[in-house]
């Protein structure tokens, strides 16, 4: 009997191992490296002795204890930008240099003296100390966009507008675009383009065809003549979440980030950074609606009070109507009592009033004059 079993062909490797492979071979390959620079470290310090006491175990313990030190720096040195860490080290040569240059320049002062020993040893102590702390901080100025900026000719500033992920998907972004809302050069990042190609290659059917909706708007948006569009490809590799990612790089170009996210819009601002909400402008073009003014709406559905419907405008506003339940699929008018806004949107509530009532309250007031002049001249004439 043949079992019907389903084996695999050779040569065919399994979806998630073409993501694993690469980063176990990777740690492996820092583990086997870590292991032979200790090995080498320890080797050299039992051949030199450089301790004439303890004879070979302590040298070797020495070189291991100083292998183990240089690893546990190794870690964090990995985590930092690569700019940092040559603006770290040209600012230890300056200071390293600085204090050369003084200490040559005092060549008249007695150098036997403890004080001016002490004092050569304090400069070539803080200087290098003050020249790694300051370049480090400042290491951000040796990344490629700042170093051009330095020799491009003065003229007007140009103003980013840096685009999220969200806002691309979202669409409404090319219309503002199209009506010129948004000045200054669009900004699309590579690390979006990524995201957005990754969300167009997804599994899931919804979120395939909103990839694809976003690549289709920077499609409309790129053929757009009066839009100036351009792709960065700066990229930050010490920081891995996308929007943290968006945010160095506006503090880099010094332009605004343009979203319709919430949480990015906190955060950016938290971090100094001017943010663009699509999403608070539509609030804000929304029409102004006062208590006591006539709409007409089309009631979609009941609402969830007793005897509500529930309309929405054109601009998706909630309109909820009391009095509406039964004018479901109708389009009728009600009068605005009140408007409540929230962080959401806007919601509008409202009265519908019967046409039979509305009537009435509009007819117009009965005169008394035609009366009184009906009485006086059907009283009888006084003798």
């Amino acid at each position: 009997m043949v079992c019907a079993s389903k084996a695999r062909p050779a040569g065919v490797i399994m979806p998630g191992a073409a993501h694993v492979i690469p980063g176990v071979l990777q740690m492996a390959w820092f583990a086997l490296g870590r292991v032979v620079f200790v090995a080498a470290v320890a080797c050299a310090a039992a051949l030199l002795q450089p301790l004439a006491t303890g004879g070979l175990p302590a040298n070797v313990l020495l070189g291991l204890v100083l292998a183990g030190l240089v690893v546990a720096l190794e870690r964090p040195l990995r985590q930092t930008a690569p700019s940092r860490l040559l603006g770290a080290i040209i600012g230890f040569i300056g200071g390293l240099a600085i204090a050369r240059t003084i200490e040559a320049g005092l060549f008249w002062t007695d150098l036997a003296d403890r004080r001016v020993e002490f004092f050569h040893g304090f400069l070539l102590i803080v200087l290098p100390y003050l020249g790694l702390v300051l370049g480090a901080k400042n290491g951000e100025w040796l990344e490629p966009v700042r170093l051009v900026g330095l020799f491009r000719p003065v003229g007007p500033e140009r103003r980013y507008r840096i685009l999220d992920t969200s806002v691309i998907i979202d669409g409404r972004i090319a219309d503002v675009c199209e009506t010129g809302f948004i000045d200054g050069t669009l900004v699309i990042p590579q690390f979006v383009l990524k995201e957005l190609q990754l969300v167009a290659d997804s599994g899931d059917s919804m979120k395939r065809n909103r990839g694809r909706r976003g690549l289709d708007i920077l499609q409309k948006i790129q053929k757009m003549a009066a839009v100036e569009v351009t792709i960065s490809d700066v990229d930050f590799p010490e920081v891995r979440e996308v929007d943290l990612k968006l945010i160095e790089l506006a503090r880099t170009l010094q332009g605004k980030i343009v979203t319709n996210d919430f949480n990015l819009n906190k955060v950016a601002q938290l971090r100094g950074v001017d943010v663009l909400n699509v999403n608070e402008l539509a609030n804000a073009l929304k029409p102004v609606v006062l208590p006591g003014e006539l709409m007409k709406v089309f009631i979609l559905k009941e609402g969830k009070e007793y005897n509500q419907g529930v309309a929405y405008l054109d601009d998706g506003t909630m309109v909820v109507v009391d009095n509406a339940r039964k004018m479901i699929s109708k389009t009728i008018d009600i009068v605005v009592t009140s408007v409540l806004q929230t962080t959401a949107g806007k919601m509008i509530f409202g009265r519908y009033i019967e046409p039979g009532v509305a009537a009435q309250a509009n007819a117009p007031a009965p005169q008394s004059q035609p009366a009184a002049v009906d009485r006086i001249k059907t009283s009888p004439m006084s003798n």
